[in-house]
């Protein structure tokens, strides 16, 4: 999968998309992260990105021309989807994930300031959002998009069954509880159906301590 992303902070993305399992995912070639400075398809001598809205108000909106312009540019995938974060979006969950990770190529909108000039939105197909709260832009939300599709990717992970047997992986139940060595930590033992071998008790003591997630 191709992920292309639309910014004008490109290298927040280094560390984080340059590590562990992200960083194995480019390197076998399951997946490939390019990176777009909207400042390099500005007209004007400043690299203009934005301007004050019409009508008055505080801030700053993104223009319309940058991002037309990289989108036009972009070369794209035949099956591919483009992406606004946005605190106006759609909440973005496992089923999203799931959903995004069957495109060939995901192109991701990082606004900054007050958001984007709403004209944008005719080049977008939908609009996320990570949760009820405002951040400086949408570069955090756009790695957690990205790190939540890439790992569900088929050889991305170690197992493929880890991306199956885990927390959202059924909607609205969360992993159960996961234990190692040693047995007994502090005067706290593991349960003893885990340690027995016995694996119909495992999975039934797994089965009945799923959780659902907290309102």
């Amino acid at each position: 999968m191709r992920f292309d992303f639309l910014t004008i902070f490109p290298k927040v993305f280094d560390s984080y998309l340059n590590e562990s399992i992200l960083k194995r995912a480019q390197k076998n070639k399951k997946v490939s992260f390019h990176f777009h400075d909207l400042r390099d398809f500005t007209a004007d001598k400043h690299r203009t990105v934005d301007d004050r809205p019409y009508g008055g108000g505080v801030g700053m909106v993104m223009k319309v021309e940058p991002i037309y312009k990289a989108l036009k540019k972009l070369p794209k995938n035949k099956k591919h989807r483009v992406l606004l974060m946005s605190a106006k979006g759609t909440t973005f969950s496992q089923a999203d994930a799931q959903r995004l990770s069957k495109y060939q190529q995901l192109v991701i909108i990082c606004p900054r300031y007050e958001g984007v000039d709403e004209r944008v939105m005719d080049y977008v197909d939908e609009e996320i959002s990570i949760g009820n709260y405002v951040l400086t832009g949408g570069e955090l939300p756009a790695m957690i998009v990205a790190d939540a599709v890439t790992r569900l990717l088929p050889g991305v992970l170690g197992k493929d069954k880890s991306s199956v047997d885990e927390s959202h992986s059924e909607p609205g139940v969360l992993e159960y509880p996961q234990y190692t060595r040693p047995d007994v930590f502090m005067k706290k033992c593991v349960p003893k159906e885990l340690l027995n071998g016995n694996h119909k008790e495992i999975t039934e003591w797994r089965t009945t301590h799923k959780k659902k997630p907290r309102e």
